[in-house]
């Protein structure tokens, strides 16, 4: 018996249209961004792929992308998300996650957190690979000393207004880190 279509839906944020695909079964969230859903949809594994989608509701989603436009930061990493990638990278995502919304780490610091203090470029690389953001809020990941860095779902520019809406200054002396 084949699995049913993977949920898709679509939300508008000031960031641009966050687009979002869920397994039915258990509302996980396996692939989203501020890109088109085409883009989304090729994110995934070819065995999710193969599943197809159909557009419907995901409420959990919805109530977690409206508090954190509302200013709930921390409620869009409450919601169940997963994704392929090896037990670094699992690890890495799982830190991002603890990030409390309001603050940022450096990829050192995420490094640390996730155990290999010298892993900055897996933890970048991590970032650059994360393809279910704002879920896994990659854009919480700063380089040292504040600067923004980049981000592969509308460059420095958005990643410094969704750090603003969740009340980060990256570039200012008060960052909190970890």
């Amino acid at each position: 018996m084949a699995e049913a279509p993977l949920v898709a839906s679509s939300y508008d944020t000031p960031f641009g249209t966050l687009t979002v695909l869920a397994t039915p079964e258990d509302g996980v969230v396996r692939s989203s961004g501020f890109r088109p859903m085409r883009d989304t949809v090729a994110a995934l594994p070819s065995r999710l792929q193969a599943r197809g989608l159909v557009d419907g509701d995901m409420p959990v989603v919805a109530d977690a992308v409206d508090a954190w436009l509302a200013g709930d930061g921390d409620a869009i990493t409450h919601v169940p998300a997963e994704q392929d990638g090896g037990p670094f990278f699992q690890e890495l995502w799982a830190q991002l996650r603890t990030v409390p919304s309001g603050s940022s780490v450096s990829y050192q610091e995420l490094a640390t957190m996730a155990g290999r203090p010298r892993a900055m470029r897996a933890a970048g690389t991590a970032c650059a690979r994360n393809n279910i953001a704002p879920f896994v809020p990659c854009h919480r990941v700063v380089k040292c000393g504040g600067a923004l860095g980049s981000y592969g779902f509308g460059g420095e520019g958005m990643k410094a207004a969704m750090l603003a809406l969740e009340g980060e200054r990256p570039l200012d002396d008060a960052r909190v880190t970890r």
